[in-house]
């Protein structure tokens, strides 16, 4: 699947007259827990030659793609993925922490790396995180039976939120850091890895009963997630000029 995957991206660039930068896994494959019948979410950033910037006229800064066995490709153009990384954009900043990298054509994604911290807005950050997981909670886990595998769709978040309050810094990708750095409760810990070696077996977690001590954990998180956001202050955006630089060194690169 890599090397369709890969044969598919360079295909992308000839279509497009583009230089696709460095393209990754998202989803549930980076995050650990795939099941079999998981989709491919491969995510990507790309640039245009020198001319396509060199008009007047707004174009289309985003491919999406949705191909046989599941692969769903999307990609945004470097300099609309610039100005959502100068705002914290958490799916960016998930996708430069891939544990999946399918293709890496110029050094992009390393620069990018490195300015992670300079930029990282953890209000914008827990915020985003909080909205998923009180989605998902709300969404899926208040019924009588509930999709057993959607507990790690906000469990995810959750646990994210934590890095952050911790340590200040992004959260890593992989669930299984998460899990290890994040729960203490050894009861809590069995239930959740044991859901996690069911969903990794290729398992299909279908409804069940809710897991009460699941619950329990999750609302208390969200509810403690919702005041705690308030009482952070804004964090202004950084200057552009080192974006700019990079945006303008990314072109000769990926066009030398």
């Amino acid at each position: 699947m890599n090397q369709e995957i890969k044969k598919e991206l360079l295909r992308l660039e000839k279509q497009h007259n583009i230089k696709i930068l460095f393209a990754v896994e998202s989803g549930s494959r980076a995050w650990g827990f795939a099941s079999t019948n998981s989709d491919w979410d491969v995510r990507f950033v790309y640039i245009h030659s020198l001319d396509w910037y060199l008009t007047i006229d707004e174009k289309r800064d985003s491919i999406e793609e949705m191909l046989p066995n599941e692969l769903d490709f999307s990609g945004w153009e470097l300099k609309k993925a610039l100005r959502l990384f100068r705002k914290s954009n958490p799916p960016l900043l998930e996708w430069l922490q891939s544990p999946i990298v399918y293709l890496e054509q110029t050094s992009t994604a390393q620069q990018l790396q490195k300015l992670t911290q300079e930029v990282f807005n953890p209000r914008a950050c827990l915020h985003h995180y909080l909205h998923m997981a009180e989605g998902n909670y709300r969404d899926y886990l208040l019924k009588e039976q509930v999709r057993l595998k959607k507990y790690f769709y906000v469990l995810r978040p959750l646990l994210a939120c934590d890095w952050i309050l911790k340590t200040n810094r992004m959260a890593p990708v992989e669930f299984d850091v998460l899990l290890e750095s994040q729960i203490d409760d050894p009861s809590l810990k069995a239930i959740i890895q044991e859901l996690l070696i069911r969903k990794k077996s290729g398992e299909e977690l279908n409804e069940a009963d809710p897991i009460p001590a699941l619950n329990l954990f999750l609302e208390d998180k969200i509810a403690f997630y919702t005041n705690f956001v308030k009482s952070i202050e804004k964090v202004a955006p950084p200057s552009s000029q080192l974006l700019n630089s990079l945006f303008r060194n990314s072109l000769t690169e990926a066009w030398a």
